[in-house]
């Protein structure tokens, strides 16, 4: 899945198209990686060999959130669905009644 790092920052993936870095080269050329972000590239960080995070740019100041244009763009293509149908099929497979998991204690 990730490429086998080497020294220096030039094992590109093909799972990613992310640039794979040591733990030690980011500790050591932090600043020229965060520039490398800042515009743009990506990178995953191996500690032994094992990827263990990512570095990527942020598109904005806060990426937490995604506009309704987004949302919208990412739902495209997926069904619709239909809740009462779903209600249905959740009546018929699963007893809606609530049991008393501790009853069987009390008498």
């Amino acid at each position: 899945m990730f490429a086998t790092p080497t020294i220096g920052l030039v094992t590109d993936t093909l799972e990613d198209m992310s640039r794979t870095i040591t733990q030690r080269e980011l500790r050591n050329d932090s600043a020229r990686i965060l520039k490398a972000a800042e515009q743009g590239e990506e990178f995953t960080v191996t500690r032994n060999g094992t990827p263990i995070a990512r570095v990527v740019p942020l598109d904005g100041p806060d990426r937490r959130y995604i506009t309704k244009e987004q949302m919208d763009r990412g739902l495209e293509g997926m069904p619709q669905i239909d809740y009462q149908q779903m209600r249905a099929d959740l009546e018929e497979f699963i007893d809606m009644d609530f049991k008393d998991p501790y009853e069987h204690r009390n008498g």
